[in-house]
């Protein structure tokens, strides 16, 4: 078990968190027609709109309650519930999520209650889902806020507990975690429609944030995700996928309310993850793995072989939320290399298991501080450690979110098979670039099964 530190400090120093009403947000603009209006001032949601818009490289419908000096002291009921009905009256949603934010949390909304004030001041927006969250951006980070986003979704969706499970005998439930893509979660719908499955993908970003045109110029809600009516479907599926330890506490609601059996993952990187999610489908389905499958199973196996000269004993630093942060480390230490420092941005369960000695929680000035002592040779985290890896004169592998300096990052395939052969190449050849050269042991072996002289390794070989 690893090790947590907490936070020493009474600042953050290059900070690596994003906050919870930004998650939620995130949560919310994978369902279809739906927008998040964030309670709290404009700069509030201004900050996560730019995050967006640099990370997807899209338009990203967000609104706000627009909070200011009055109702901050006074009250601010009356920007929400005039708000809901704005948003209803112009854009007609199917869904409207309503995170909070530090202004409004330390004001002490009762946020549930405005939505019942709302509905209860116009009915005729009744068929309208409202989808309250308390998410207070001094605590917990990204992850957090878009788990309790999706908690909160299924409670509004599914308030009454029901029977009919294997009612749809091919529809596959998944919760899908704040660590994966647009790129992941096509991919991971392909692998369920490989063995005769439906999925049912809850929050569905890989359909709404996926980078696509559409005819029209713009839209004030969401384009493509989760359709709210399928929601109340979730019970009558034969299986529930959930991906991430983030999602467990939804997860066990989903459970609780439709009885539907579940199937958890941690992550899905590295062979022994994605097994684990394979074996799963072909549990669920009753069907054998596809040979398409088998060999994308047998391309990472030779990348594994071929990798492992350049990563063995490498020296890695990893900063990301708590779920990617745990997949990345397990990726890396598969394959003989050595998480020297992690770091995440708040606490979380599956912190413990993180394969560190310690894992630190904090910014990107502990993850640089801890990197130059323990002689990190490569840096795994979002954008804003470019300048931490600059400064360690390491290579950065970008990952995680936001990611507003490489074109396509939000796209990218980090899961299964596919998504674990290229992490390999991508870690091996960054290390090669920056001139890390393999430990001994490889070399000698390498000499060894091919007769060459130890002294000057194939070309290739030292990098």
């Amino acid at each position: 078990m690893a090790e947590i530190l907490k936070r020493n400090k009474a600042l953050a120093v290059n900070p690596l968190k994003a906050s919870q009403p930004v998650g939620a947000s995130l949560a919310f603009l994978g369902i279809n027609k739906a927008i998040p209006m964030l309670h709290g001032s404009q700069g509030c949601t201004a900050f996560g709109k730019v995050y967006f818009v640099r990370h997807f490289r899209e338009p990203i419908p967000l609104q706000t309650t627009a909070m200011d000096q009055v109702s901050t002291v006074m009250n601010a009921d009356e920007n929400v519930v005039e708000g809901l009905r704005a948003v209803c009256e112009k854009s007609k949603p199917a869904m409207i999520g309503l995170p909070t934010t530090g202004l409004s949390e330390t004001q002490g909304t009762d946020i549930k209650r405005l939505v019942k004030d709302f509905y209860a001041k116009y009915p005729e927006y009744a068929h309208v889902a409202v989808v309250p969250v308390n998410t207070p951006d001094f605590t917990g980070c990204l992850e957090s806020g878009y788990a309790l986003a999706v908690k909160a979704t299924l409670e509004v969706m599914l308030p009454e507990k029901t029977s009919n499970v294997g009612k749809r005998k091919k529809q596959v439930n998944v919760l899908a975690g704040s660590f994966l893509t647009p790129g992941d979660i096509e991919h991971i719908k392909e692998l369920i429609e490989a063995f005769g499955l439906r999925p049912l993908v809850l929050p569905d970003v890989g359909d709404s944030l996926d980078g696509h045109l559409t005819e029209m110029e713009s839209s004030p809600l969401t384009v493509g995700g989760t359709p709210v009516s399928d929601i109340a479907s979730m019970g009558e599926s034969i299986a529930t996928l959930v991906l991430g330890n983030s999602l467990f506490d939804a997860a066990n609601f989903l459970k609780a309310q439709t009885g539907v059996p579940d199937h958890r993952f941690d992550c899905l990187m590295g062979l022994e993850a994605v097994d684990s999610f394979i074996y799963a489908l072909a549990d669920i389905s009753g069907k054998p793995v596809p040979e398409k499958i088998e060999r994308q199973r047998a391309q990472l196996q030779d990348a594994m072989v071929d990798a492992h000269f350049m990563l063995g004993f490498a020296r890695v630093a990893i900063a990301a939320d708590p779920d990617l942060l745990y997949g990345m480390s397990r990726l890396v230490t598969e394959m003989g290399c050595e998480v020297v420092a992690a770091v995440a941005p708040a606490r979380a369960n599956i912190l413990e298991s993180v394969a560190a000695e310690q894992v630190g929680i904090g910014d990107l000035e502990d993850l640089e501080i801890t990197a130059r002592r323990k002689g990190a040779q490569l840096v795994i985290s979002n954008s804003h450690a470019v300048e931490t890896a600059r400064r360690l004169g390491v290579p950065l592998l970008r990952a995680g979110f936001p990611q507003y300096d490489l074109l396509g990052g939000y796209q990218r395939l980090w899961v299964g098979y596919r998504g674990t052969r290229q992490a390999l190449f991508d870690l091996a050849n960054l290390l090669v670039e920056h001139g890390h050269v393999e430990p001994e042991p490889y070399v000698s072996i390498y000499a060894q099964r091919t007769g060459e002289s130890r002294a000057t390794p194939a070309s290739g070989q030292t990098h």
